[in-house]
């Protein structure tokens, strides 16, 4: 693609200096520029584009978009890079998003298990759909790695072009806080947004609950139809903040779609859908109110892309779990449970549906995400501390913060509960020491990492699958006398 026509296709002025240079890839990493490239200078955390233009005009781009003059000879000025940045990759990929029906799903809870039902409610119907999230990123049947939650705009519209080289009709994605506020989804329209709720998590970026919430309300105004928890008190604040059709959704009272005769087991919970007078049964293999309120999202995006209820219900009958969310690891004389809950309210969630279940002890290892919101830690412990009769408190990810101030600062919620406590920073054998403990009719719950395979240490990455640990640990507990 000739750059005058790259940067029409965009909406944006060529400058005079652009001629008839040919573009190679629109990115934003100086290291990922080539012959040809389309550089766009992103302000960053701990970074600026800016300062790495030059480096990217070296190694052969035709056209630098800057916020400020660089003194380069073929830059273009706009006044947001990062929407711009949007708009090109869009535009160079041929516009996908414009050839698929797009969804998205945000809220602090319940993204990839939402999205991953919808798809395979989708898929029911005989639909060809592809998938951008936390786990992996799909594309039919097809599984590919997912960096981010939410892709960087040139990987999004890579992939989102690949759905449409591949027949897909729909694209299904989370949009994460981070991304909306850093405009990583501009200039994509979605056919259906949904809401599932909102508690604290990413304060460190965002500063307070309110602008973590106005990140995610971002999400509506690039939607034809939105979904939302009118259960959550900042659910009930979509409607007026956006003027398009909202589909709300309530366990607890009126809606416009509501979930009834709720019966909750060990293994699952059913319960009756009921949408404009029409009521049709469910019955899914995952357990806890919390998964109520995930089918209650499913179903509201898949009604407000025009699908019949009870063709929903089905659907949804016929729905797997989500790999690493409330999973079942091992089931004995005792059970290991890991899921990915590592928020207050996510902890709350799942161990008050494990907590009646439990024969004799529950057993609840977790930890604390090191260079992230510090103020979370004494309240995720103080959470595990309502339900647990015994707590093994670890490290997630330390990152290159020291794991034994993340553990100090993570038992100080719970030193004057009465509830006995394990520290063991090495999440190996806190593992390990876990199951040696576990006895008859416990239940022993990892949380934090449920899908990773991955702990992040320093600045490395290191592989750590729970996985696998748990079925080592197993064999090495059948092994001794």
């Amino acid at each position: 693609m000739v750059l005058a026509e790259l940067l029409q296709a965009a909406g944006l002025p060529a400058p005079a200096a652009a001629g008839d240079a040919q573009v190679a890839s629109v990115v934003s990493n100086s290291r990922k520029a080539v012959e040809g490239s389309v550089f766009c200078c992103i302000v960053g955390g701990s970074a600026d584009g800016h300062d790495f233009a030059a480096q990217a005009v070296e190694k052969g781009a035709v056209c630098v978009v800057a916020q400020r003059d660089l003194g380069l000879p073929c830059q273009l000025l706009v006044e947001d890079t990062r929407a711009v940045y949007g708009a090109l990759c869009a535009a160079f990929n041929g516009f996908p998003a414009d050839r698929l029906k797009m969804i998205a799903v945000t809220g602090t809870n319940g993204k990839t298990t939402v999205t991953t039902l919808i798809k395979q409610v989708l898929e029911y119907t005989g639909a060809k759909v592809g998938l951008i999230g936390t786990i992996q990123n799909e594309i039919g049947e097809v599984k590919l790695p997912a960096k981010f939650t939410t892709p960087e705009p040139d990987d999004l519209h890579g992939l989102l072009a690949n759905m449409c080289r591949a027949g897909c009709e729909y694209a299904v994605m989370e949009a994460s806080s981070q991304a909306l506020d850093q405009n990583r989804l501009a200039g994509v329209t979605f056919q259906v947004g949904a809401f599932t709720n909102l508690s604290q998590d990413h304060l460190d970026y965002h500063g307070t609950l309110e602008n973590y919430f106005q990140a995610k309300a971002k999400l509506f105004a690039q939607c034809r139809r939105a979904v939302t928890n009118l259960d959550c008190p900042y659910g009930r604040r979509i409607p007026q903040l956006t003027d398009i059709p909202v589909l709300t959704c309530s366990a607890q009272g009126e809606a416009d779609l509501t979930a009834s005769d709720v019966c909750q087991r060990a293994d699952g919970v059913s319960f009756t859908l009921c949408y404009r007078g029409e009521r049709c049964p469910v019955d899914i293999k995952m357990p806890g109110l919390f998964s109520v309120y995930n089918v209650l999202s499913v179903a509201g995006v898949c009604l407000s892309l025009g699908l019949p209820l009870a063709v929903v219900a089905k659907g949804l009958c016929h729905c797997k779990g989500v790999y690493g969310r409330a999973e079942v690891l091992y089931s004995g004389d005792f059970t290991v449970i890991c899921d990915f809950a590592h928020t207050p309210d996510a902890l709350q969630n799942l161990l008050e549906t494990i907590k009646p279940f439990v024969k004799r002890r529950l057993i609840v290892l977790f930890g604390c995400a090191g260079k992230r919101d510090r103020t979370k830690r004494p309240k995720m412990a103080n959470t595990v501390a309502d339900f647990a009769d015994l707590m093994v408190i670890s490290s997630d990810n330390p990152r290159d913060e020291d794991p034994y101030v993340i553990l100090e600062d993570t038992v100080a919620g719970v030193r004057d509960r009465g509830v006995p406590y394990h520290l063991e920073v090495d999440r190996y054998y806190a593992i390990r020491w876990a199951i040696d403990e576990a006895g008859p009719g416990d239940v022993v719950v990892l949380c934090g990492k449920g899908h990773e395979n991955y702990q992040a240490i320093d600045t490395c990455t290191v592989y750590f699958d729970e996985h696998e640990i748990v079925k080592r640990a197993l064999e090495e507990r059948r092994e001794r006398p």
